[in-house]
């Protein structure tokens, strides 16, 4: 594997931490929630073989300070930190982007607001609830986990989140047989929780993607879910998503979080969807 750099970058209200890999077009990745850049360590270094891959810490999250005190979060200023990544990366040339659950919906925003910076997105399970039939009862259920934030705490929030969002079912390894750097990521992602649920899930589930300017770079833009997660609330968006732009849903391995429980496999077939591209 390529040796990896760790580096920091200061934008408007935080600084951001970034970890780069390998040589080639860059490919930047979005992570989910309040996750981190370690989500994807297991599928940057087959990816490192054909690309400059970048992951980030979102602002707030772990290693990505904010500059003051924490405000509500809005998807434009995720989009922002993105762009400011991929112009400082790649100057010269449009960046391929992964962007799964709150990630994925940075990643539209991010090609809707510059769709010049972008030469493929792909959308896996954007949380955009808002293209739903019955987005009403879906905007409920994430007022719900909010409240239940407010007036009990993190640990039932999170109950209610996991339950609601299948993410309960994940295949992921059980805690004992945790590589430790994912144990480490793990209590990062515990430890960013409150602040995800306070500020940045309902801004960024109350999000509607612009489809007409969408369907303008449609041929740039590949939707996404885990095959096991088809079921489930974050992947019911991207079925709406991709009947609009006219791309069939691409079925990664797993659930939600597919590129953790089956890295193989995941970073295997996002090379293949992103080389369709470049052949």
């Amino acid at each position: 594997m390529s040796a990896k750099t760790l580096n920091k970058l200061a934008v408007p209200g935080a600084t951001l931490h970034y970890e780069v890999t390998g040589s080639g077009p860059v490919l930047l990745l979005i992570a989910d929630g309040g996750s981190d850049a370690g989500a994807f360590d297991s599928i940057v270094g087959p990816l490192a073989a054909e690309y400059t891959v970048v992951a980030y810490d979102p602002r707030g999250n772990s290693r990505s300070p904010y500059a003051g005190q924490p405000v509500d979060e809005q998807v434009e200023t995720s989009s922002a930190d993105a762009l400011a990544l991929i112009d400082l990366l790649s100057p010269d040339r449009p960046a391929f982007v992964f962007g799964t659950g709150t990630g994925a919906i940075t990643g539209l925003d991010l090609i809707t607001r510059y769709p010049e910076r972008v030469r493929m997105l792909v959308t896996h399970e954007p949380p955009a609830v808002e293209l739903l039939a019955e987005a009403k009862d879906s905007r409920a259920f994430f007022e719900e986990v909010f409240e239940t934030f407010r007036h009990d705490g993190v640990p039932m929030a999170q109950l209610l989140y996991a339950g609601g969002t299948g993410l309960d079912e994940d295949d992921l390894p059980a805690p004992e047989d945790l590589r430790p750097e994912y144990r480490e990521l793990l209590d990062r992602t515990e430890a960013n929780a409150a602040n995800f649920f306070a500020h940045k899930m309902l801004p960024f589930t109350r999000y509607r993607p612009d489809l007409i300017a969408l369907k303008a770079v449609a041929d740039n833009v590949v939707p996404a879910a885990g095959v096991d997660a088809a079921r489930h609330l974050p992947a019911q968006p991207v079925v709406v998503l991709s009947d609009v732009i006219g791309w069939p849903v691409v079925a990664f391995p797993g659930g939600h979080n597919g590129y953790a429980s089956h890295p193989a496999q995941f970073a295997d077939l996002l090379a293949r969807v992103l080389e369709a591209e470049i052949s």
